[in-house]
């Protein structure tokens, strides 16, 4: 699945949840705590690492959302520029 279709359903759980969708000052902190997790999942070797690398993504995805980017354009957009860096 792209993020292209993998955003709005991110988002419509979120909704349907009654999950944070205005406070984006919140989301970005809560992406923080979700990234220090992940480190702290590789650190210890813990088997939670892959879902705490997706709640990354999920938060990632959703401040996305919020702020009106479509992240699978922004992607492809980053992906492109940093093959074009010369090496």
């Amino acid at each position: 699945m792209d993020s292209s279709a993998f955003q709005p359903i991110v988002w419509d759980n979120k909704v349907r949840k009654g999950y944070n969708t205005t406070d984006i000052p919140l989301e970005f902190c809560m992406l923080q705590e979700k990234a220090a997790a992940s480190f702290t999942a590789w650190r210890r070797g813990n088997e939670s690492l892959g879902e705490e690398l997706a709640d990354v993504v999920l938060y990632t995805a959703s401040i996305a959302q919020m702020t009106g980017l479509d992240l699978q354009q922004e992607i492809k957009g980053k992906v492109d520029k940093n093959a074009a860096r010369p090496d």
